[in-house]
């Protein structure tokens, strides 16, 4: 395989695991333990 077709792989591996755990983190059980800076802010 050519490199580049290597690389551009990779790179779109990484960005949908990246972009896969954060959803998971901001939506899945691990979102229980964030904070609202809003709600501890109030007035």
């Amino acid at each position: 395989m050519e490199p580049a077709i290597v690389l551009s792989i990779s790179v779109a591996v990484i960005l949908i695991a990246v972009t896969g755990f954060s959803i998971y983190t901001a939506f899945g059980p691990p979102s229980a333990e964030l904070s609202d800076p809003f709600e501890d802010h109030e007035d």
